[in-house]
């Protein structure tokens, strides 16, 4: 049983992996709470779901635009100096959402212009952090530290939104703002612990020339190139979440409430993948291992798409006992994609030269957020010809098939050996 828990020997081996990943575990929640408490209250202000639309928008394209070039600028200074820097931007905007609040200024547009920066602090943060763990840890536990990393993800996407929900509710929304920004001290804390990291040999100066640089590296590179493709394929076929609010109304009932479970279940799946990743360090074929894990990724949202076709229209005098293979499809789907995401961000930090890695790290944020959010549009655009059901249900069986046609036509990353990383 030991050998299936998560190897938590990263943890023990190096101090400064322990305080980031501690510091992340305590921060991780608080960005739940705000993340949820947000679009509360940008509803409680409107009334009107567009804006809370609206707010996604402000939050990806600076996302977006800072993944590029934060990338660079995590190559080109001190990844330490550029976490701690965005870091500091990062808390001053929940400081700054926890002020209005407590102000009450109830004004959409300042809401949108703090998660705005806030997103733009993010893409520049989260490339920087990346970029760091392979410096923190030995090459062959970077599969350990990343489970741990999902393991943290899990538990922040189950218990931040149930949090977030409660806390609006009993306390409002200054105090949970305010917990956002106490947690994120935790993180600030673990940063300023760690050793300087200076730039390595052969960095570029941040900058367009450095963004394209880094995307001319990638396109020479068809091991890492995969990892972005084989991702943007599951993303774009099966990405059941702008479905849900309509199959829980009609489908399978319950409305707002299953809608949570399922997207629960999802955080479940990762929590899971996590808890037991023990397993996941010794399997070297890393490459073989993505292309099972979206392929499994794509037949786990295939069965909810068939749970949902055979519900029919029975969810709309109420919740009905089909919730509970939903939510089980949801979680080994959940599973799937933390183990994906464990190892195709492996192949990215191993085998990426170090003063690339911040660039490949900004385009990996930019696909895990501009991936889900294309797909929900293909999804949602697909419902006019066909069921909810039969768009989730072809768009796994798509996404499997494709996973495995692509890996065909790129049989090195199927060979791909962690021992002996090829990019």
């Amino acid at each position: 049983m030991a050998k299936l828990l998560a190897d938590i020997t990263p943890l023990r081996e190096s101090p400064a992996f322990r305080g980031l990943w501690l510091g992340s575990s305590v921060s991780m929640v608080g960005s739940q709470l705000t993340l949820v408490a947000v679009s509360l209250e940008v509803y409680s202000i409107t009334q009107q779901s567009l804006y809370v639309g609206l707010l996604s928008i402000f939050a990806l394209v600076p996302l977006v635009v800072a993944g590029l070039f934060g990338g660079a600028v995590s190559d080109a200074y001190d990844r330490r100096k550029v976490a701690i820097a965005s870091s500091l931007l990062l808390w001053a905007c929940s400081g700054a959402l926890a002020l209005q609040a407590w102000l009450q200024v109830n004004n959409v547009w300042v809401l949108f212009a703090l998660v705005a920066v806030q997103s733009g602090a993010q893409g520049i943060n989260g490339p920087a952090r990346s970029a760091i763990i392979p410096l923190l840890v030995r090459k062959e536990l970077l599969p350990a530290a990343n489970a741990l990393s999902m393991l943290n993800m899990g538990i922040s996407m189950t218990s931040g939104p149930l949090l977030a929900g409660v806390l609006v509710a009993s306390s409002g929304f200054g105090w949970t703002y305010t917990i956002d920004a106490v947690s994120f001290a935790f993180a600030l804390w673990s940063l300023f612990r760690l050793p300087a990291m200076p730039p390595a040999d052969g960095a570029s100066a941040p900058g367009l020339r450095s963004v394209v640089e880094g995307f001319r590296f990638l396109g020479t590179r068809p091991n890492l190139r995969m990892t972005f493709v084989i991702d943007l394929i599951a993303m774009i076929c099966a990405q059941p979440r702008a479905l849900m609010p309509a199959i829980a109304a009609t489908m399978l009932g319950g409305g707002d409430t299953t809608v949570g479970i399922l997207l629960a279940s999802v955080a479940v799946g990762a929590f899971l993948a996590g808890l037991f990743s023990g397993p996941l360090g010794r399997v070297r074929r890393q490459g073989n291992a993505v292309v099972w894990s979206v392929a499994g990724w794509g037949f786990s949202i295939a069965a909810f798409g068939l749970v949902v076709v055979l519900a029919g229209d029975s969810g709309r005098g109420g919740a009905t006992p089909w919730i509970i293979l939903a939510a089980l499809c949801c979680g080994v789907a959940g599973i799937s994609d933390s183990v994906s995401a464990v190892f195709r961000t492996t192949i990215l930090q191993s085998a990426t030269p170090d003063h690339m890695r911040g660039r490949l790290q900004g385009v990996f944020i930019v696909v895990v957020a501009g991936g889900p959010r294309v797909g929900d549009m293909l999804a949602g655009g697909v419902t006019k010809a066909l069921s909810e059901g039969w768009v989730l249900l072809l768009g796994g069986v798509s996404c499997a098939v494709l996973a495995y046609l692509v890996s065909r036509c790129q049989g090195g990353f199927l060979q791909y050996d962690a021992q002996h990383p090829v990019p």
